[in-house]
């Protein structure tokens, strides 16, 4: 995902990294084991659409019950990136928050909350701060090791993420564990 306040285009615009793109995806998909794959309407769905009231969404859960936080992001992942299903309908969103565990009350709280000016603030804050280390896009990793901050751009990054923190890298599926998603 790209972040607008950086100033940059999202690289499916560009129609030699949209190409690029479907085909890393491709391989990426084989060397994580996860089951991952382009929206079949991909601009309407990542450029058009967005992903605006998840984040919010997301947001409030972080800030009302972070134990929810990964099972929620999982599962509105898995509904734009494995299954092709909606993430900005309040419905679909509720329906991910409940697949993630969440009681059906507790679900809609929190989606009421993502029009609260605290939540919108947050999420702007948690922006802000994002592109204070350099981010331009998403995944992001921020590392504060010995002093010094990284910012690592990629989910293919993790291999230099544990160099920096001193790490063996048994790589994305270690021999004997299976995919996690």
């Amino acid at each position: 995902m790209w972040v607008p306040a950086a100033g940059n285009k999202p690289p499916a615009l560009l129609p030699r990294k949209a190409q690029y793109l479907t085909n890393d995806v491709k391989l990426l998909r084989q060397h994580i084991q996860v089951p991952l794959q382009f929206p079949k309407d991909f601009f309407s769905v990542i450029l058009e659409k967005g992903s605006l009231t998840a984040m919010r969404f997301l947001t409030a859960v972080n800030m009302e019950h972070p134990e929810m936080l990964e099972k929620a992001s999982r599962e509105l992942w898995m509904r734009v990136w494995s299954r092709d299903e909606d993430i900005t309908d309040p419905q679909s969103i509720l329906a991910a928050a409940e697949k993630a565990g969440m009681s059906t009350q507790q679900a809609r709280g929190l989606l009421e909350k993502t029009s609260a000016p605290q939540v919108k603030n947050k999420l702007k804050e948690t922006t802000e701060a994002a592109c204070k280390y350099g981010a331009f896009g998403l995944p992001v990793t921020v590392a504060h090791v010995d002093g010094q901050t990284h910012m690592l751009f990629g989910s293919d990054r993790m291999e230099l993420l544990a160099h920096l923190l001193g790490e063996k890298w048994m790589g994305p599926v270690p021999p004997g564990v299976g995919a996690k998603l």
